[in-house]
């Protein structure tokens, strides 16, 4: 999974539960990194219209979007994130004369693009408030 898409759902969710302006150190606090990270994911998301924000000592961001209609994807979409990708390819030489060595990078390319679709179609069945409902069940103990 990806870290940032990781740091924003986090961010969201702690933002919709204070219900107030909170600070990126106060956000990096109970995220568990630091403050430069969710600055760089907040921008995406302030960007999507998901947050407001506000400069100076009492600055911070807030949430600007109701969870029940808020879907996963597009929190990801905000990030121009992908799931599923190579961190390298074997083949590619298009010139060796071998069908596998040189189409073998694009077959994969291929599976992957897929594979993040299909990521991509799941997150857009999840809404920010399904995953407010887990945490809640945690909470009391039950499974998920």
């Amino acid at each position: 999974m990806n870290g940032l898409f990781c740091v924003a759902v986090h961010a969201l969710i702690y933002l919709d539960k204070r219900g107030c302006m909170l600070s990126s150190e106060e956000l990096a606090a109970n995220i568990c990194t630091n403050p430069a990270r969710v600055r760089k994911v907040m921008a995406k998301l302030k960007k999507a219209g998901m947050v407001t924000t506000r400069t100076g000592s009492d600055g911070g961001y807030q949430l600007n979007a109701d969870p029940a209609d808020l879907t996963l994807d597009v929190v990801a979409d905000a990030l121009e994130v992908r799931f599923v990708e190579p961190a390298w390819h074997s083949g590619g030489d298009m010139d060796c004369g071998c069908m596998v060595a040189s189409g073998m990078a694009g077959v994969m390319d291929h599976l992957f693009d897929d594979l993040d679709g299909q990521c991509r179609a799941r997150l857009a069945q999840l809404r920010l408030s399904d995953l407010e409902g887990q945490l809640e069940s945690i909470q009391k103990g039950d499974p998920l």
